[in-house]
């Protein structure tokens, strides 16, 4: 079996500001081409912290982040302009992640244009509109007219517009109603799987991390203390603290 060179790993990564404690410390973790990888932990473990490293937003001050086998440089624009084709971003609040003074269009047409991709970029918005169930008429609308599950697959339909081939997503439904999350991760997922591509979700909710991810690692204050197949982590979790993360989960599907 050939070895798979991981297209985004975090290798001995630590963070901290100052002579204040490290927000991580010694993280290691890949997320291979097409593959999915669910980062869990409680509020306050790092999570955010590390998906901004992952996303280039910050650098680490101990260990690297490698996308492709090499050194993320942040200070190399020809390289960070690749990167930023190849792993795109979904945010939590999708209040907030659309400008409301720009129409849906120019909003999911936004990386196309940064990035310097040619190409048709009114066509290609029409077919992500329609991907994510909105329809291309949805472009020449304003974010204030679209509810909040809405304004997340607008966003989810602009991470997809350069093609990437990871997508990073912090929380992306802990903002949304109950009613619309599975809706919007079913969404997701199938997005994903049809153009082979891979994502990472960062989640304190462990029934969203089983539905979507299949490995799992878990952090807990700035170190990973678990990472395996979802599967097994969710039905055997060899660490305590995982064992009390998934004791506070009321009714957890089956993996």
């Amino acid at each position: 079996m050939t070895d798979v060179t991981p297209l985004l790993t975090a290798d001995g990564v630590g963070f901290g500001y100052g002579r204040a404690r490290p927000v991580l410390t010694d993280v290691s973790l890949a997320v291979a081409p097409g593959a999915s990888l669910g980062l869990v932990g409680e509020s306050g473990a790092g999570k955010t912290t590390l998906l901004r490293l992952l996303l280039g937003l910050a650098v680490p001050t101990a260990g690297e982040v490698r996308f492709d086998g090499e050194r993320l440089d942040v200070r190399d624009r020809r390289s960070m302009r690749r990167f930023r084709r190849a792993v795109q971003p979904v945010y939590q609040d999708p209040f907030s992640s659309l400008d409301p003074r720009m129409t849906v269009g120019r909003s999911v047409a936004e990386p196309l244009r940064s990035l310097g991709i040619e190409g048709d970029h009114r066509a290609r918005v029409a077919e992500l509109l329609t991907a994510v169930g909105l329809g291309a008429d949805a472009a020449e609308r304003y974010p204030d007219a679209f509810s909040g599950g809405q304004r997340q697959r607008i966003a989810i339909a602009r991470a997809l517009a350069p093609r990437p081939r990871l997508l990073l997503a912090d929380e992306p439904v802990s903002a949304l109603d109950t009613s619309v999350r599975m809706t919007v991760i079913e969404l997701l997922q199938r997005l994903a799987r049809k153009q082979g591509i891979g994502f990472l979700l960062v989640s304190h909710d462990l029934t969203i991390v089983s539905a979507l991810c299949e490995r799992m690692a878990v952090l807990e204050s700035g170190r990973i203390v678990e990472d395996g197949p979802t599967a097994s982590v969710l039905t055997a979790p060899a660490h305590p603290y995982t064992a009390r993360l998934l004791a506070s989960v009321p009714r957890l599907p089956r993996a």
